[in-house]
């Protein structure tokens, strides 16, 4: 099932930009060293050990590139796949195939990249009541399918961009003049502007804690860059108050360590930032 962002509308705007960039005035290679009636077929392998994403969307790439062509899918998205695995058989017009195989493969590719690491760190937080959440870290022009891949991999979306939730970051609060300060103002636009949007507050320590819990009127606060001793602290002294996040340079080495800390979220921007795409190639079915 898509997202909510991932629109009819939206999805189409992404890959006719993304032909038009690739192909340009023609895939003059296909189109020069292939007869235009050449009928073949292609297997989409899988190279690497991880999870795959991205079968959806290439299903409407091959669609857009040519209505004619016919996919015979086995691996749908969200799936374990190791070396070897035969994902789905495009088959059609030669040229055609050709034309959508490096998109279907650049998408498809860092997707399952993301969706792989995405259900790597969520294993190392099983059995603790921590989600694990992405962040806005991503790559411009291709957040929507980043975002998509991290919920494929069993993670959660944090705010899809500036515009659906309001995170009061460091330098928000330094601007604003402080912690009550920021929070007054954002209540004060909200309601100037008839706008109904939830308020998450960063804290960089105990002090600026204490200043949230004071102040009131939040959805979530943030904890970031603290260490486990830290987290754990504020966790405690926060009391239920307001679900926690911790943020900031988590890695696998320290992910479990941090999600037992008790905090609720934990948020990594390494799972769009950082990531290894997984092998994947297109071949021709001789």
């Amino acid at each position: 099932m898509r997202p909510s962002y991932i629109t009819d509308e939206s999805l189409k705007q992404f890959i006719k930009q993304a032909l038009a960039e690739d192909i340009g005035d023609g895939d003059h290679s296909s189109l020069a060293s292939i007869p235009d009636s050449a009928q073949n077929e292609a297997k989409l392998l899988v190279k690497g050990t991880g999870i795959l994403a991205g079968v959806e969307l290439a299903q409407e790439i091959i669609r857009e590139v040519d209505a004619t062509l016919t996919l015979e899918v086995f691996i749908t998205d969200g799936t374990p796949v190791k070396p070897g695995d035969i994902a789905f058989y495009v088959a059609g017009k030669a040229q055609s195939i050709l034309t959508a195989e490096r998109l279907v493969l650049n998408c498809m590719q860092r997707m399952s990249g993301i969706a792989t690491f995405t259900h790597q760190l969520n294993q190392l937080i099983a059995g603790t009541n921590a989600r694990l959440l992405d962040t806005r870290k991503t790559t411009p022009n291709f957040r929507m399918l980043e975002k998509w891949a991290v919920l494929i991999g069993g993670g959660v979306n944090h705010r899809y961009g500036l515009f659906d939730m309001i995170i009061l970051k460091d330098n928000h609060v330094d601007y604003a003049g402080g912690i009550k300060q920021a929070i007054t103002a954002t209540h004060e636009y909200l309601q100037r502007t008839n706008r109904q949007l939830k308020i998450v507050v960063e804290t960089r320590n105990l002090q600026e804690v204490r200043q949230v819990l004071d102040t009131g009127g939040v959805d979530r606060i943030m904890l970031d860059n603290m260490t486990p001793d830290q987290l754990r602290e504020a966790v405690q002294f926060i009391n239920g108050q307001y679900p926690t996040e911790a943020s900031g340079g988590i890695t696998e080495e320290t992910i479990a360590t941090i999600a037992a800390t008790g905090v609720d979220f934990i948020s990594v921007g390494a799972l769009t930032h950082s990531i290894r795409s997984l092998d994947l190639s297109l071949k021709a079915k001789k």
